[in-house]
């Protein structure tokens, strides 16, 4: 599959649930075992293509997740490449017994894809909004947990999890177009992050959405004489202890942003690491409070939950001075 500047500008266009769509169209070239099971979401998850080309390798379940993930399970047990998809709050929440007796109980393979988390369904509610998944998956063993930052760390998180021995969960955030962090190919292991900008004073690390408003909050701070590092960490669960490490000791502020409750998410993740060491500096997390609100426009529900870069940047700014 290409993967250059112009791929990548496609898909930032069609965002993220497309992206996603084309990824496994292409997977279907190459695997003769590869099987796609929705809930409902054809459209949604941008599998029409797919549904067309490989009639053989697309089972759509209905509005019966839990049926879903009991099917996939039993696909996978007999040598199937199996992917889910789904509104994430439904892939999760809903099917958790499911995927926690059998996927990480009795070890089988199957590839998750949560469609929509984080605010950008706000107009219908936080029925459908998702800021509790990666806290109820990370908690699962036996699952890997990933939040792209956009697009084509979308494609290549789906490649990456066709091969991965475990099961992976694809948190997949914003909505079409989704600004690009990523402009040509590059590196994507899970388990390990990205560097994506250095800075002396500290180091913010996020993932999914946030971190292209991360990107823009490092450069509001630059005009305060604030240098940050600005790390995607892509995979929360095995998440890279060796980066959180070794930004300790260079930087006086640990950052971590993300589109998901302050509890269990990215900012848990990183202080349980933290928490282990005998020297680190300290950690602000900034994420959505442990309470729902009202619908509304997802810009508006970001707001709301000061998640835009300017809001951002200034949370950091008050918290660095006070130190």
């Amino acid at each position: 599959m290409k993967i250059n500047p112009s791929t990548m500008k496609m898909w930032s266009r069609i965002g993220s649930r497309a992206a996603y769509g084309m990824a496994v169209l292409e997977l279907g070239k190459k695997y003769d075992n590869l099987i796609v099971l929705t809930g409902d979401t054809s459209t949604s998850a941008g599998l029409d293509r797919f549904k067309k080309t490989y009639p053989e390798k697309y089972l759509d379940v209905g509005i019966a997740e839990q049926n879903m993930i009991g099917i996939a399970a039993g696909l996978a047990s007999e040598g199937q490449q199996v992917f889910t998809s789904t509104f994430s709050s439904f892939q999760t929440m809903r099917c958790c017994e499911q995927i926690r007796v059998n996927l990480g109980y009795m070890n089988q393979k199957v590839n998750m894809v949560g469609l929509a988390s984080g605010l950008v369904l706000g107009m219908l509610g936080y029925t459908h909004c998702c800021i509790e998944d990666v806290s109820i998956m990370r908690s699962i063993p036996g699952i890997t947990v990933v939040s792209p930052a956009d697009c084509g760390a979308t494609v290549k998180a789906v490649l990456a999890a066709i091969e991965h021995e475990q099961s992976v969960y694809i948190r997949l955030t914003g909505g079409a177009p989704n600004p690009a962090v990523y402009l040509d190919d590059f590196d994507f292991t899970f388990g390990k992050a990205n560097i994506l900008r250095e800075g002396n004073d500290l180091a913010i690390i996020a993932c999914g959405t946030m971190v292209n408003n991360s990107l823009k909050t490092a450069e509001l701070l630059k005009e305060g004489k604030l240098e940050a590092t600005v790390i995607d960490m892509h995979t929360i669960k095995p998440i890279d202890v060796s980066i959180i490490e070794e930004i300790s000791k260079s930087h006086n502020l640990i950052v971590t942003v993300e589109e998901h409750s302050i509890i269990g998410g990215l900012g848990s993740a990183v202080s349980e690491h933290l928490s282990t060491m005998n020297q680190k500096p300290p950690l602000l997390s900034i994420g959505i409070p442990d309470k729902y609100g009202s619908a509304g426009s997802y810009e508006s529900l970001l707001q709301k939950r000061l998640l835009l870069p300017d809001q951002i940047a200034n949370t950091i700014a008050n918290r660095y001075y006070s130190l």
